[in-house]
């Protein structure tokens, strides 16, 4: 490939490399069918795994407050309550939560973006950048991607969290280079591609999983994909101008 213009490439893990939507769906769909065959549940089953994946979407975590497993087991004791009423059932709720984690760390694959990878390793050094909890992060085995990646940053294992540009300079020692010669590609405008314009990177690639056009009051990324699969031919031309693509 020659990317004698890139010496580095950071990835975020979620709906970048996995979509973690589908992956959590399947999860829920297994739930339901708890729901229906043990605990009797109908036409809301539908209604708690919404709102649950709605919490999870929003969700905010701090380590020195709970544990990741207190917080989304919470999220279905709230939602199961919400909609049922009643008085609050641990052993269901603990249930439904281990099960739709089970479930959907079996679905973590990578699929499509192997061969990618195994090209690119061939230019640029890799690293895995993915921001939350420990626990949580490190599940990231489980879609045994890590052989790809020449260093992997879990956020939560730092001080310092995404947009801080600290941590990008922390991953940068990792791999002996230069902000300057790295591109970071993520999803989310106000981490991912707000922590690498922090840091003075060469680039940043946004992944526009919505299909929708970037605010203008938003951190304005140099190039926009619609998926993570155009990246080796978009990196044959980065350069040091800011200039949105699409």
């Amino acid at each position: 490939m020659g990317l004698s213009q890139v010496c580095a490439v950071f990835f975020d893990l979620d709906s970048i490399l996995i979509n973690m939507p589908r992956v959590s769906r399947k999860g829920m769909l297994e739930v339901i069918k708890l729901l229906q065959s043990k605990y009797h549940f109908k036409e809301e089953t539908e209604v708690v795994c919404d709102k649950v994946q709605i919490k999870l979407s929003k969700e905010c975590f701090h380590p020195s407050n709970t544990c990741i497993t207190d917080l989304r087991t919470l999220h279905w004791e709230e939602t199961i309550q919400e909609t049922k009423g009643g008085a609050a059932n641990r052993k269901l709720t603990e249930g439904c939560y281990f099960l739709w984690k089970s479930t959907y760390l079996q679905h973590m694959t990578l699929a499509d973006v192997k061969a990618m990878f195994t090209e690119l390793q061939k230019d640029v050094c890799l690293l895995l950048l993915t921001n939350g909890e420990r626990q949580t992060q490190r599940e990231i085995e489980a879609c045994a991607c890590l052989s790809y990646f020449d260093a992997n940053v879990v956020e939560g294992e730092q001080k310092v969290e995404k947009p801080a540009p600290s941590i990008f300079y922390y991953s940068c020692d990792l791999l002996g280079v230069e902000p300057g010669d790295c591109v970071m590609v993520g999803d989310t405008l106000e981490t991912d591609i707000q922590e690498g314009l922090n840091a003075g990177l060469k680039a940043t690639v946004w992944k526009d999983k919505n299909g929708m056009e970037t605010l203008k009051s938003s951190p304005m990324p140099h190039y926009i994909v619609s998926s993570v699969l155009e990246l080796p031919a978009l990196l044959q031309r980065v350069d040091y101008k800011v200039s949105v693509s699409a």
